[in-house]
């Protein structure tokens, strides 16, 4: 199968979207390309900043007698990064109860803020699953927060492609090696906390060394109502 730069998010949002028609007991495992985080970032139509206050299952559409189930996770958002054009508001998320189709967990916790990125369906609601990049906020790195406002929206047109061979080599001019896994045996290492991929002017794409801007601090972690 041929790999596509949207497969990630695209299979994953699939695999959710099963579940509202597969029978209960039913399904398969679900299983993630590995995806940086600036990938992640402009693969995802929402990112944003927020604290999960609560959860709750409740059926797939409107029908109390439904028997597919989805799990709502209520937020308080603290910041909306990318996706303000397509939803004004956003008070829940949305993923599969069953993990064997990329429902994903976030442990409830009314004081610890999360780093969110998702898809919306028709009818505007926002799906998370296994395959997004979730975090706790406390570990994103300040040189991810400043690419989050700065860096990553303006290089969406670079191919970050993770590398697991010495002799792995760019297919692109816009590629960029991922090479973390190679040198630290862990999927997000220095490239991931430290650099993106930048694309030049003859529109080609290397790592660029995030440089942190002090006077950019509070702006990064401002808190919104």
């Amino acid at each position: 199968v041929l790999w596509s730069p949207s497969v990630a998010t695209s299979r994953a949002l699939v695999l959710g979207l099963l579940a509202l028609l597969w029978p209960p007991g039913r399904g398969e495992a679900c299983s993630c390309l590995p995806t940086h985080p600036q990938q992640h970032f402009c693969r995802s139509a929402v990112v944003i900043r927020a604290k999960v206050t609560s959860e709750k299952i409740v059926t797939a559409n409107e029908d109390p007698s439904n028997p597919n189930k989805l799990l709502r996770y209520e937020l308080k958002r603290m910041k909306m990064i990318k996706g303000v054009e397509k939803v004004k508001e956003v008070r829940y998320v949305y993923t599969s109860v069953n993990t064997s189709l990329c429902g994903t967990r976030i442990a409830v916790n009314s004081k610890r803020q999360y780093f969110i990125t998702g898809n919306v369906l028709n009818g505007g609601k926002i799906f998370i699953n296994m395959c997004n990049y979730i975090q706790p906020w406390e570990n994103v790195s300040m040189a991810q927060r400043e690419s989050l406002n700065h860096h990553y929206l303006f290089n969406c047109d670079c191919e970050v492609t993770i590398c697991y061979s010495p002799t792995c080599n760019k297919s692109m001019r816009n590629q960029c090696l991922w090479t973390d896994w190679l040198l630290e045996r862990k999927l997000y290492g220095n490239q991931a906390h430290h650099f993106f991929c930048k694309k030049n002017e003859d529109g080609s794409c290397k790592w660029q060394l995030v440089q942190h801007h002090p006077n950019r601090e509070e702006f990064v972690d401002v808190i919104e109502p």
